[in-house]
């Protein structure tokens, strides 16, 4: 693998890890680290684990683990550590990576002279489960090195004791210290994953499903011999393609007799994957026979269900057959004698030699022991051998008949989840609560602390007229593709527009319909009409002084104009007009019906724009309630941040 130790364990990547997999280690203490005493430990977890796991289906590969050479182990490129590692593959069922994180837990416990790690794509998913009750030092970068597994507890390595501990000394120094409680995480910690892993490991017994289903005597044969293999076969449905399909089109290994018939058998799996097998629409091959629809519908969806399990099995076994990436016994052998000479586990003595024989019986009665213990493991790795083994054995369709079958787990939970789904998202929800309330009771201290509110200072320090200044500054901005920017030397064009022009034109076209309106009734439209705009006019030998009278006539004019336009509407009232906001109420007091009346023959007084800025974001700063809005987002790119809203205030 990559070398894993540049990156925190937080923020591993798919593309350094495999997806939908959780990977373990276990070191144990210096004393504990020889070769030998290392295998033993090994046996002893596998005899431990055993009883826990033997009910259990995984649905990819089971729980196992090996002896790790520093080289072929992500936990310890800088330090080489004798240790045990293993890696689970859970797909879509998280229910395994949980199954493996309790297995874990018990083995720090019953054996306290050992640190484990554990990890997953996604980092250290022990500490997000957990994120709400950690110290606020601990982030993705600080984590490196520091999370382990130890006498059934979460150990966080203190940052005061090692700032920026390697593998090594962290190990050291749980070995040391760990015993102690220096180590040990917080009980809200403890307590938010003791509460996750609880309940196991009957939890993953009942997420166990058993139903009934029609197979081929073949499958059924092979399924009663080695019931895991259920899990290859529906990873073989499941990831089907176009080139693996056309072997389930032929069906040549499961259904090669003619004679062959189907049974009915009781087939045990996990509940993920019974959803993945119902919940696929699949065309059964023409050379499967299937029963009629219409004549049970009971006995035709167990057939259904059979033929995909058949056909999943029958994919599964023909590519693993042609990729022949499956070694026999003797290369596996052949493996591990290789790695025990990397290892020095011979100590250069010669080969043939007294102490050299010996060595060698104690490594091959540990092969067969490990391998007999990890016989699931060995038979999902190499399922083509032993699916041959078992179809080389003498069977019949009659081995299964006179067998009583037991009925189907009720499947209501498939349907039925929103229950469960509500009841997780409650008690996230109360989990994020009690975060919220216990960070505000710290802030609420830290002011008392501090003589008064600092929300009150705030309010009192905050100048008002900063808003209007910093939006006068925004809004001068140039926007860009990035947003809102000062210019930098930037010679920009200017418009080319003939001001006067413009304002003669349009003087030309206002004064031209006041003389249409107030034109005789016997004028006949000739040529002397202002309608007819002369654009080409001179006016060389006008005075310069009539054309600038002309000009503020006609703003006067334009301005009245829209003010008288203005007035028959409600848009008057919708702004603050200068002075108006501070003398409001006496004017309101002292002023008579005829006053008000008259007011609205007056013309409009000039707007207050800074004041009508800062009313209307604040007001829409209020209608946020405290929530993240457009308000306050504005503010913030200006660098203005508003003291907390307040009903007296």
């Amino acid at each position: 693998m990559a070398n894993l130790e540049s990156e925190s364990f937080f923020s591993q990547t798919s593309s350094r890890l495999p997806d939908d997999t959780v990977f373990f280690s276990i070191f144990p203490d210096a004393s504990l680290s020889s070769s030998a005493a290392l295998q033993s430990l090994h046996l002893q977890i596998i005899d431990f684990v055993s009883p826990l796991t033997s009910p259990y289906i995984w649905q990819h590969e089971p729980f196992s683990l090996s002896i790790s050479l520093p080289s072929s182990c992500p936990c310890t490129t800088d330090t080489p550590l004798p240790h045990l590692h293993g890696k689970l593959k859970y797909g879509d069922n998280l229910e395994d990576e949980w199954f493996a994180a309790f297995l874990l837990f018990r083995i720090s416990a019953a054996f306290p002279s050992a640190s484990l790690r554990v990890w997953d794509t996604d980092g250290e998913f022990l500490l997000i489960e957990a994120a709400f009750h950690l110290p606020r030092w601990l982030n993705p970068e600080t984590s490196r090195n520091r999370v382990f597994l130890r006498g059934g507890d979460l150990h966080i390595v203190p940052r005061s004791r090692l700032p920026d501990p390697s593998l090594l000394a962290s190990l050291r120094f749980l070995a040391s210290r760990g015993r102690e409680g220096e180590s040990r995480a917080s009980d809200p910690v403890q307590s938010a994953l003791k509460n996750r892993v609880s309940g196991y490991p009957e939890r993953a017994w009942r997420s166990m499903h058993r139903v009934r289903v029609r197979l081929p005597a073949s499958v059924a044969h092979v399924l009663r011999h080695e019931p895991f293999l259920i899990s290859l076969a529906v990873e073989g449905f499941y990831d089907r393609d176009v080139d693996s399909m056309k072997h389930a089109g032929k069906m040549e290994k499961f259904l090669s007799k003619e004679e062959e018939g189907h049974v009915l058998v009781l087939v045990k799996m996990s509940r993920a994957m019974y959803a993945q097998l119902v919940q696929q629409k699949f065309q059964a091959p023409s050379c499967y026979p299937m029963p009629s629809v219409s004549s049970d519908r009971e006995a035709y969806a167990e057939a259904e269900l059979g033929m995909k399990i058949a056909c999943g099995m029958e994919m599964m076994y023909q590519v693993r057959r042609k990729e022949g990436g499956e070694g026999g016994r003797g290369s596996a052998w052949s493996k591990y004698k290789e790695n025990l000479e990397k290892t020095g586990y011979f100590e250069g003595l010669i080969a043939g030699s007294k102490e050299y024989k010996r060595l060698m019986e104690s490594a091959e009665e540990y092969y067969q022991k490990s391998s007999s213990v990890s016989r699931t493991r060995e038979i999902m790795s190499a399922p083509v051998r032993r699916i041959d083994e078992i179809l080389a054995m003498p069977y019949s369709e009659d081995d299964f008949k006179g067998q009583e079958v037991g009925v189907s787990d009720s499947d209501s939970w498939l349907y039925d989840g929103e229950d469960e789904l509500n009841s997780v998202l409650q008690e996230r929800q109360k989990e994020m609560e009690f975060y919220n309330e216990k960070k505000e009771r710290k802030q609420k201290g830290k002011e008392k602390e501090g003589g008064g509110s600092s929300s009150d200072a705030n309010v009192n320090n905050f100048d008002l007229g900063d808003i209007s200044k910093s939006m006068e500054h925004f809004i001068q901005k140039v926007s860009s593709y990035k947003g809102a920017e000062v210019p930098q030397n930037r010679d920009f064009k200017e418009v080319n527009l003939d001001v006067d022009r413009f304002m003669k034109d349009i003087e030309s076209m206002l004064g031209s319909q006041g003389v249409q309106e107030g034109a005789d009734d016997e004028s006949d439209g000739s040529e002397g009409s202002s309608m007819d705009m002369d654009f080409e006019d001179d006016s060389e030998g006008e005075d310069p002084n009539d054309d600038d009278d002309e000009k503020e006539a006609f703003m006067e004019s334009y301005s009245g104009a829209m003010s008288e336009e203005l007035k028959n509407s409600t848009l008057d009232k919708s702004f603050e007009h200068v002075n108006q906001h501070s003398s409001q109420q006496n004017e309101e007091s002292s002023k008579t019906s005829k006053e008000k009346e008259d007011d609205d023959d007056d013309e409009f007084t000039p707007i207050d724009a800074d004041f009508n800025l800062v009313k209307n974001l604040l007001e829409s700063y209020s209608s946020q309630q405290g929530l993240p809005g457009p308000a306050s987002n504005l503010l913030g790119l200006m660098g203005l941040q508003l003291p907390k809203d307040s009903n007296d205030k």
